[in-house]
């Protein structure tokens, strides 16, 4: 499970059981940064659905030991045990010590790469983010596995300031949608459309505008493609719905 959150953290859930609650304010990391809001986790991406609990976890003494002794068994066999949290800070282009808010996340539909849209702490820019995961062999039983590498970026119209623009990738990956000012933005990682393995940059590259389509008379706020037609959707604040399909 990845878990986007206001204070510009991606959290990765590695090996999820639903059936275990994360005490996420156990990570100094994160409680660190938890200065203004007092939930901030803001965007779940999950093949299963179900938000996860931040309260603490209420077992029998039984299931304790249990789980005490699964962990320490997946500790000996190299392996983080179920549920470990890893705490990611994505790069984003501007200016670092400005901090970011992850507003967006959208995952790969290869799972090769995630999606974010982010704004900086003081909501005067915006950006579309793409970041490559990277594995690698943990160097201690429990230590991060996984790391972003930033490969595509673009910026974005600063309107509507404070709402969320939910941005998505197209069924195979190889174009993105991403709400901009009174329209949306059909992103390629280069003109041809190709697929994202097949033309990573040795490092950060802007996006390619493909088309901007603008059909609407306020803010847009989300857009997201048809999973089975040559479609794609937009809404904005005011609630009008726009489609879009392409003409052969």
């Amino acid at each position: 499970m990845l878990i986007s959150t206001s204070s510009g953290y991606l959290l990765i859930l590695h090996d999820l059981d639903l059936t275990k609650s994360l005490e996420v304010g156990s990570y100094p990391i994160l409680r660190a940064r938890r200065t203004t809001s007092s939930s901030d986790l803001t965007t779940l991406s999950s093949s299963s659905g179900p938000r996860v609990s931040g309260s603490p976890s209420h077992h029998s003494d039984s299931n304790s030991s249990s789980e005490k002794h699964m962990s320490r068994a997946s500790q000996r066999e190299g392996i983080s045990p179920r549920n470990s949290l890893e705490v990611l800070t994505p790069e984003v282009p501007g200016e670092r010590d400005r901090g970011n808010c992850i507003t967006s996340l959208q995952l790969h539909p290869k799972g090769w790469a995630t999606l974010l849209r982010c704004s900086s702490n003081t909501d005067d820019q915006e950006w579309t983010c793409v970041y490559e995961f990277q594995e690698g062999a943990p160097v201690r039983p429990v230590s991060p596995r996984c790391s972003l590498r930033l490969t595509h970026y673009i910026e974005e119209a600063n309107v509507g300031r404070g709402y969320i623009k939910e941005l998505c990738f197209s069924p195979d990956g190889r174009m993105i949608s991403s709400p901009h000012g009174y329209g949306i933005r059909l992103l390629g990682f280069d003109k041809q459309c190709s697929e994202l393995i097949d033309c990573l940059p040795k490092e950060a590259s802007p996006l390619r505008v493909i088309r901007s389509l603008y059909s609407h008379n306020d803010v847009v706020l989300t857009t997201k493609f048809s999973p089975t037609h040559c479609q794609i959707a937009s809404g904005c604040l005011s609630g009008r719905v726009s489609l879009y399909q392409p003409k052969f």
